[in-house]
């Protein structure tokens, strides 16, 4: 019997995931959520929610399929509270993402933004590119 992992993905690997089928963020995103366990806060699924609503990606994802999408990561996600409060990273904005992963035990952090991947590890947590997680699980 396999333990699922706690593993968190920042919000232009979801998004990308949203818009691209095809794609490494899409196949990372859709593993973690069939064998793993999705990790958010309230600041991560709010970034989430804002970013995909904002006008420019309606011409890519019909408003329908954005917020079937939004309820599906919600349903699956494991919502943590934050326990600790991290000034980690060159972007502020980015550090919820290191407390999500400090306070929910993550074994990972999933990301597309080089302000986290220059982090690695942190904390001994590893932060892996989508194509690199998608190596580590040998699909």
């Amino acid at each position: 019997m396999t333990t699922e992992r706690q593993i968190v993905i920042d919000t232009g690997v979801l998004i990308s995931a949203a818009l691209i089928e095809e794609g490494k963020p899409h196949a990372a995103v859709f593993y973690v959520l069939e064998h793993e366990s999705l990790l958010a806060s309230s600041a991560t699924f709010n970034e989430l929610e804002t970013r995909l609503r904002r006008p420019k990606f309606q011409r890519y994802l019909q408003p329908e399929k954005r917020e079937a999408y939004l309820t599906f990561i919600r349903e699956r996600s494991r919502f943590i509270p934050i326990t600790e409060t991290i000034t980690a990273c060159r972007d502020p904005k980015d550090d919820k993402f290191l407390e999500l992963a400090v306070s929910g035990q993550a074994a990972m952090i999933i990301a597309s933004d080089n302000d986290l991947l220059v982090l690695y590890p942190f904390r001994g947590i590893p932060i892996l590119k989508p194509a690199a997680f998608l190596d580590t699980v040998a699909l």
